[in-house]
């Protein structure tokens, strides 16, 4: 360009800001700047007052920055697409996520005849959808069941794998409400959905109740990695049980799943819980764990399933902030007084 005699000519303001521009956008000296037919771009005055006939070598010179500085904030209208594009996606992803967290509890526990049943749901985060599950529901024979469980994870993601899980479960328990078969289907079900390394993984209880002539009943419950239960007696005993030796479900090649059996007379409680419990902070600093958990409930008198339910909902309450993960509750309880039939129907 030095043929064309416009190099190193005195410095103009206005110009200086036009030669800046992709000097900013390649972050680099305009002097560094080559066009494309070769040669060096330098402070050039294209606006001297002086009138001067463009060739067309010049204009083609010009033209080359041009496009050059045109298919830069081409870049950067395509990037601000893509983030218009990906908030547009987070919006429509906290709209599936709100949709996921409806289907992974039940709209309301139904009557059982002879038990009373209550749950809750302590979501730890108001911007995120929680993983953690319970239902109640009948059987095809006349009897009930109940599950209670936590997905790895959390967001939309595990959302849908909690989804999955709890619907697979109602199947099972249909198929064959045996304790330990149910959690091995779903075994087989995580597996076959998610296979080789992109695995998921869940705990639960899944249990069965069977009403016995006097009206009490026994409990047969089988778990997967989950913590143990609690049989809260008449007498504000507390009776834990695990079910040792059950494993995770939907990650080891062949998991163990183990059950146990308890019995319910009128006024106990049997209390499920995810671990977002037992890892809740006390206000001294260490995590509440099963003995915490053990000695709140004996401290409380309990007549129905609703008792031990408001009694954790408000040790969660008084917990606050410490409670840093999602944390479900299912209790079944056998009345002192149960209702008659007529109240059972209502």
């Amino acid at each position: 360009m030095d043929r064309y005699q416009i190099l190193d000519t005195p410095p103009d303001g206005t110009f200086d800001k036009v030669a800046a521009l992709p000097a900013r956008i390649f972050r680099t000296p305009a002097a560094a700047i080559t066009t494309a037919d070769g040669y060096r771009l330098g402070t050039v005055n294209v606006l001297d007052t002086q009138p001067r006939q463009v060739t067309a070598e010049q204009l083609a010179a010009f033209q080359n920055l041009a496009a050059l500085v045109m298919d830069q904030l081409e870049m950067h209208l395509s990037a601000i697409r893509t983030i218009t594009a990906e908030r547009q996606m987070r919006t429509a992803a906290e709209r599936l996520e709100r949709t996921l967290q409806r289907t992974l509890l039940p709209p309301s526990l139904p009557q059982v005849p002879g038990l009373r049943a209550a749950a809750a749901y302590h979501a730890a985060s108001a911007d995120e959808v929680g993983s953690d599950f319970y239902d109640l529901f009948p059987l095809d024979d006349g009897r009930w069941a109940f599950f209670l469980g936590g997905v790895c994870g959390r967001g939309a993601e595990a959302a849908a794998v909690t989804s999955l899980t709890r619907y697979t479960l109602r199947v099972a328990a249909v198929y064959g409400p045996d304790p330990c078969a149910v959690l091995a289907n779903l075994d087989t079900v995580l597996k076959g959905e998610y296979p080789g390394t992109d695995t998921r993984h869940c705990t639960a209880v899944f249990g069965v109740p069977e009403r016995t002539e006097d009206g009490s009943f026994t409990l047969t419950l089988a778990g997967g990695g989950h913590p143990p239960a609690s049989a809260v007696r008449a007498d504000c005993t507390i009776q834990p049980l695990p079910v040792t030796g059950g494993q995770l479900i939907g990650l080891l090649p062949e998991p163990r799943f183990t059950q146990t059996s308890t019995h319910l007379a009128p006024g106990d409680a049997l209390l499920l819980y995810t671990d977002g419990l037992t890892e809740a902070r006390t206000p001294s600093g260490p995590m509440l764990q099963e003995e915490g958990l053990a000695a709140h409930l004996a401290a409380g008198t309990w007549d129905d399933a609703d008792d031990p339910v408001a009694g954790i909902r408000r040790l969660l309450d008084h917990l606050g902030t410490d409670v840093n993960d999602d944390t479900a509750l299912l209790a079944l309880s056998v009345p002192i007084h149960p209702p008659t039939p007529a109240q059972e129907t209502r």
